[in-house]
């Protein structure tokens, strides 16, 4: 809790398990390693439209539902409009397969880096890339840079915290399995244990009905949010990015995936050509600085 016109995005027993599942570690893999390797095992493997995907001849793409706004919009993942509709696309156009030969599926968040063999070919819905997800599957080199942001009524104590410290004694909230809930967890430490929730839908009613003072969604997501669903609500600021290496979003592949280092080399492509860039300032051009939250 994936989340400014189009901004947005993303039991407790359920929530731990998920946690010691998903828990920390967002360091993706240096690019540039990564590129090299993948272009290198991609050479004569990558056939353009003729890879070993589901069904032949086409790529099938996994979201979950609904499939929020700025990364996809009207709830339309086919559509190719919103940052990871627009992504998705880019990246089977460089693999060889045109609009037509692209199949959506619907996939929960949480599924799609669970382990178990996969049903699609590569899954993209903000699944930020970490050591612990890396051993139930593959991910591309990463498509997005993001941080994290704290999302609370305009009105309440929570709205006017200018740090983490501030956050602490507040009930917080964040959807399940996702690296928003880690960073409550393993930054904010706070005296209450946060709320989990299977959906952002969830969390943002828990927050206008007042369960929860505040909840964190990544940054595009709470742009939106607050823009257009919950107006009535801020960004009190967003987190620094733990560690040397930013925090990316990957797209998801089965483990072992023979399609990994091709989908890798299609990525590492649409970077170095400014194309994820275009497509980020054409979706995301919203999601500017916010308050930093030390």
């Amino acid at each position: 809790m994936h989340s400014a016109p189009h901004l947005l995005r993303r039991a407790v027993s359920a929530a731990t398990v998920a946690l010691l599942a998903t828990a920390v570690g967002c360091a993706p893999q240096p690019e540039e390693k990564s590129s090299a390797a993948s272009t290198e095992s991609a050479g004569t493997t990558c056939a353009k439209g003729k890879l070993a995907t589901q069904t032949s001849g086409k790529l099938t793409i996994a979201t979950d539902e609904p499939a929020y706004e700025p990364w996809f919009k009207d709830d339309k993942p086919a559509n190719g409009e919103g940052f990871e509709s627009a992504v998705a696309y880019a990246v089977a156009k460089q693999l060889g397969y045109d609009k037509a030969n692209v199949v959506w599926q619907s996939v929960p968040f949480n599924k799609a880096f669970a382990p178990g063999e996969k049903t699609f070919d590569f899954d993209i819905n903000q699944v930020s890339i970490s050591a612990e997800r890396k051993k139930a599957v593959d991910f591309s080199s990463g498509y997005y840079d993001v941080r994290q942001a704290v999302v609370a009524l305009k009105n309440s104590k929570a709205a006017k915290a200018t740090s983490i410290a501030d956050l602490k004694g507040l009930k917080l909230g964040a959807q399940v399995g996702t690296t928003s809930l880690n960073y409550l967890e393993d930054v904010v430490k706070p005296t209450q244990e946060p709320a989990a929730y299977a959906k952002n839908d969830q969390a943002k009613a828990a927050l206008q009905n007042g369960q929860v003072d505040a909840i964190v969604l990544d940054l595009p997501t709470a742009f939106y949010v607050t823009a257009a669903e919950v107006t009535d609500a801020k960004i009190v600021g967003q987190f620094e990015n733990q560690g040397g290496t930013p925090e990316q979003f990957g797209l998801v592949l089965d483990k072992g995936s023979a399609l990994t280092s091709c989908v890798t080399a299609a990525v590492d492509a649409l970077r170095k050509d400014g194309t994820l860039a275009s497509i980020e300032k054409q979706w995301l051009s919203d999601a500017v600085d916010a308050p930093v939250l030390k």
